[in-house]
């Protein structure tokens, strides 16, 4: 995007998009403005308030971050794991890989589960399948997996949705309704099939994952 164009559009959206807010799985959540990644455009505007909610859930507690997102619109203190994004305090680990001496209360990934092999150099279809089991077995005992995804970006990825693949989650959706980035929840039978960049910009439809682990003790080795 042009920066002179984006700067405008930045400045466009907090006059006018300031009180504005989505509906989402019952509650009611401001649309997020930030000049990073121009968010006022693009599904970021409703990914960050939905993950900043478990995030102020879990103050003071143990938080992984699959994805190193966040930072760039506020601060953190909690653990990142990013397989190829290099930045201070982030672990370049492969998600699928990832090994914690200490199980997790929340994890986080933001637009990131349909990157996994996909946009590496071998494509592995079921990758994120995979990498989903390892962050439920990281996950303490209550603890939460959210995580979004874009649908129409990895055709492999919204198969493993279609499939019930993500074991245990429970997924919600959002559709893109207007040229303005306002966003309505909505069932699969209104998002499968989107497409990315069409017929607005980016993500046209995203999909909402929570998996909560059983409170019962586990073994973390072996996921739930």
């Amino acid at each position: 995007m042009n920066p002179i164009v984006g700067l405008a559009g930045h400045l466009f959206a907090r006059v006018s998009r300031s009180r504005r807010a989505f509906e989402f799985a019952g509650k009611s959540f401001p649309y997020f403005i930030h000049r990073f990644n121009w968010t006022w455009s693009n599904e970021r505007s409703v990914e960050i308030p939905l993950a900043l909610e478990p995030l102020g859930a879990h103050t003071g507690r143990r938080v992984l971050e699959v994805g190193n997102v966040l930072s760039h619109y506020v601060k953190v203190d909690h653990d990142i794991l990013d397989k190829y994004e290099r930045a201070p305090h982030v672990l370049n680990v492969d998600a699928v890989d990832f090994r914690a001496d200490r199980p997790y209360d929340l994890i986080l990934s933001i637009s990131t589960l349909e990157h996994v092999g996909w946009d590496e150099p071998v494509r592995e279809p079921e990758k994120p399948f995979r990498a989903w089991e390892n962050l439920c077995g990281l996950l303490a005992p209550g603890g939460l997996l959210f995580a979004t995804a874009p649908l129409g970006y990895n055709p492999e990825f919204d198969c493993l949705l279609a499939e019930g693949r993500f074991v245990g989650a429970a997924v919600r959706y959002l559709r893109r309704v207007s040229k303005s980035n306002e966003w309505r929840e909505a069932a699969f039978a209104e998002v499968a099939g989107s497409r990315y960049n069409s017929p607005f910009p980016a993500a046209n439809a995203l999909a909402v994952l929570e998996y909560r682990h059983p409170t019962c003790s586990t073994d973390l080795s072996t996921g739930p």
